[in-house]
């Protein structure tokens, strides 16, 4: 039974149940909720969501309902924030009472909605993990002294490119910018290859975590119907149980087999995130222990390897269909770095036109396009309207850097919008916050930027790309797909030529 055959399946009898309902519920006192379209009955307002794009339909409403609007998904009341204005009121002015989570069905298994850091109630064991996280894991000092491993990846990014320009093959654009980031991110914090296609554990990694992203990224009607997640009916949690346990074994494993080697004489640290972990864990286990360490690696591999990939192929994408603006950057990069030169990530701060394609990328396409779901923990009044206890809150990031009221040209990419523009992505500037804001702003946030500079100035720096052969610029679709991130429609194939 497909989803939408089941919504239509359930209406009855969740009618039913509402009705009784509502002969034993009290009168509650009336509240101005913020406007929005007419629910209908049972299934709210899921007809005014196009399935496939649901951002445009938001965008849609919030012209007609306003930056603040609630709309009712199956029987989960949601308000919808998409401005600046409105987004600054949520992450930051009533930050304290909006911060912890809407948690997805799928994700109450392995106790990953009580470990995992984006999902973890607000409370010192999310505070301890957090300090973790921003002292000790992504420290510009701690990425300063691993830079090397981002860079020797980076440089075996360039090799294969050059590989495939020398026969005139096409790169597959996503599937590189992800076997690199995976890369990038296993050797920071294990030490090993997950990306070695001759490896074992690799392989099974990589099939793992690929069957968790699709779960995760199909829709779940017991997010929609609360009352449901007894019976599962989809089967999702079962499922996302059975992938999220193979994924947990294999860092189980990795964890116990670096035990044994801290016990013998004479080991040598790695210096990478797990020793630092291991470390923090044997002097205090309360604070962090096997468990927390294995939900706190799932959400680095899961999140940071499909949102790194995909907004790397959107930069690409754009950049081919604005050649002017690839001109600029290699003008750039040839000026700072020299031709012939490598890109390290001390450059960064050195390539304020890369840093702006980058900015732009994250404008018009971010990964999240909703950012991870709020909860409001009491009622909370915004701008006179109230936002009800219990109520799920999504920031539309996707409608906000497409708003004409703050963007001129909204659907153009400029990335000289951003020169001499003080915006940045730390959440500080509500107009675009691809990371989020306020307390639960990604702590993963400055390493994210590190790779993603540092992969789009090198294949920049390094190429010209042009089109497959019998390809036009038409054929590479700037239309995107909806899951456990925003993904380009189709896959971006360009054949790189050797500068």
């Amino acid at each position: 039974m497909d989803f939408l055959s089941s919504i239509i399946y359930l209406s009855l009898a969740w009618t039913l149940i509402q009705t009784f309902r509502m002969f034993t519920r009290s009168k509650a006192v009336p509240r101005k909720i913020p406007p929005g379209p007419k629910p209908f009955p049972v299934i709210g307002n899921l007809f005014d969501l196009a399935v496939d794009k649901p951002y445009n339909s938001i965008v849609e409403l919030a012209q007609i309902y306003g930056p603040i609007m609630s709309l009712k998904l199956g029987q989960v009341t949601t308000v919808i924030i998409s401005s600046e204005h409105m987004a600054k009121q949520v992450l930051q002015t009533h930050d304290q009472l909006l911060s912890n989570r809407t948690v997805p069905d799928a994700l109450r298994v392995h106790k990953h909605d009580e470990y995992g850091l984006p999902w973890m109630p607000i409370s010192a064991q999310w505070r301890n993990l957090r300090k973790i996280c921003n002292g000790k894991l992504f420290a510009n000092k701690i990425l300063d002294a691993n830079q090397a491993v981002r860079y020797d990846k980076v440089q075996a990014l360039l090799s294969e490119t050059r590989q495939s320009s020398l026969i005139g093959e096409a790169v597959d654009i996503g599937r590189a910018a992800s076997k690199t980031a995976l890369s990038m991110l296993s050797n920071t914090i294990f030490s090993v290859d997950l990306a070695d296609p001759n490896s074992d554990t690799a392989r099974e990694f990589k099939e793992t975590a690929r069957d968790i992203t699709t779960v995760a990224g199909k829709p779940n009607l017991v997010d929609l119907f609360p009352i449901l997640k007894k019976i599962d009916p989809q089967g999702v949690r079962h499922r996302m149980a059975v992938h999220l346990g193979k994924l947990m074994d294999i860092f189980d494993r990795m964890i116990s087999e670096r035990l044994q080697l801290r016990k013998v004489s004479g080991y040598i640290t790695n210096k990478d995130m797990l020793d630092t972990l291991l470390n923090i864990s044997e002097e205090n286990s309360e604070e962090l222990d096997k468990a927390k360490m294995k939900s706190l690696f799932v959400d680095l591999f899961v999140g940071g390897t499909d949102t790194t990939s995909a907004t790397l192929e959107w930069a690409m994408a754009e950049l081919l269909h604005n050649p002017d603006v690839v001109s600029k950057a290699k003008a750039e990069l040839e000026q700072v770095i020299g031709k012939g030169n490598p890109v390290e990530e001390s450059d960064i701060t050195r390539l304020p036109y890369v840093q702006a394609i980058i900015k732009e990328t994250f404008r018009l396409h971010p990964a999240f396009p909703f950012l991870v779901p709020r909860k409001a923990e009491a009622d909370v009044e915004v701008d006179g309207y109230v936002i009800p206890k219990g109520a799920q809150v999504l920031v539309n990031v996707w409608g906000i850097g497409r708003d004409p009221s703050t963007w001129e040209n909204v659907n153009s990419f400029m990335p000289e919008r951003f020169l001499g523009s003080e915006i940045d992505v730390k959440g500080r500037h509500f107009e675009l916050i691809p990371f989020g804001g306020g307390r639960r702003i990604c702590p993963g946030m400055p390493l994210a930027m590190r790779m993603l500079h540092l992969m789009l100035g090198s294949l920049i720096h390094n190429f010209d790309w042009k089109l497959d052969d019998g390809v036009k610029l038409e054929d590479i679709s700037m239309e995107g797909k909806f899951g456990l991130t925003y993904q380009i429609g189709n896959p971006v194939r360009v054949v790189p030529i050797q500068i």
